[in-house]
């Protein structure tokens, strides 16, 4: 098990887990609007705001009301909140290592802001959602992160661990790490240029790099505060390889196709995260000038 309890959290943390259920609340106002609108005209919406007023006068959350809450928002689990903080930890790990790294290039880094939300978010990616797993939203240089998601990587996809969740996230940082040096751009404007088939293969060239871009900062990680112990490295190994492409596909019951890969196959994502984790150097991540995946 990673070694993360006692450890520094992260400041760039933004917590928006309680936000959900008025959220949904507000999506509920705007339909009820519509229907008194339609039905009774401006005078049946005055009435209705009349009547929020008074329950907000009592001391009454309409919003609360809406969505289902009898007290505003709900706590957060104990296992969520562990979740939460593990994050947290990770996050202010990754911070540590990259700010390292780019400070050896002469550098400073700037850490992203990690999302923490429960269901759906606004992105300035757009509506960011909990079953589209966690991202990386280049716009607002946050990651986006439904905790829920930590138990769908081990029940759904079999990779159970705490370095598996690990893994995820600092594949994510990496995202963050080729925004702010550039690949991002770079590969968007490449991208632009070519078909379907080039774009994806551009596409599972830079998760490819994040991949080893996980396992450099699992190198500098463990190297520099023992954050990892015995069989950590095996649990991330088996994420990437139940989140690989073709795994993806042949459990789906869907043909393998390599054009269509966005992110690369099993093998691939297990390779380059190797390569990041044995040599802890971002000069061993070079996917784009690879001669093979």
């Amino acid at each position: 098990m990673v070694k993360w309890r006692g450890r520094e959290t992260s400041r760039n943390v933004e917590d928006r887990r309680s936000a959900a259920g008025a959220a949904g609340a507000s999506g509920l106002v705007i339909m009820l609007l519509r229907l008194v609108l339609s039905r009774f005209g401006i005078g049946g919406v005055v009435l209705l705001a009349g009547g929020f007023f008074a329950l907000t006068a009592i001391g009454v959350n309409p919003l609360a009301l809406l969505s289902g809450q009898s007290g505003g928002a709900r706590a957060p689990s104990a296992a969520d909140q562990e979740a939460y903080n593990f994050s947290s930890v990770i996050l202010a790990e990754t911070e540590k290592t990259w700010t390292d790294i780019f400070a050896n290039a002469g550098a400073r880094y700037q850490p992203p802001v990690l999302v923490v939300y429960s269901r759906q978010t606004p992105t300035a990616c757009g509506s960011g959602s909990a079953a589209a797993g966690p991202f990386y939203c280049p716009a607002d240089r946050k990651v986006y992160l439904d905790t829920s998601f930590f138990q769908e990587l081990s029940q759904r996809f079999g990779a159970p661990g705490d370095f598996a969740a690990a893994y995820v996230i600092a594949h994510e940082i990496g995202h963050h790490v080729q925004t702010i040096t550039g690949t991002s751009e770079e590969v968007r404007k490449a991208q632009s240029r070519t078909d379907q088939t080039g774009q994806n293969l551009l596409q599972v060239k830079m998760e490819l790099q994040a991949d080893c871009y996980a396992g450099v900062w699992a190198n500098h990680a463990d190297s520099r505060s023992g954050l990892l112990e015995e069989g950590d490295i095996e649990e991330g190994l088996r994420a990437a390889e139940q989140i690989g492409d073709d795994t993806l596909q042949r459990n789906a019951g869907r043909r393998v196709t390599p054009d269509s890969f966005t992110h690369g196959s099993s093998e691939q994502r297990m390779r380059w995260f190797t390569a990041g984790y044995r040599s802890g150097d971002v000069a061993s991540c070079d996917t784009f000038g690879a001669g093979a995946l």
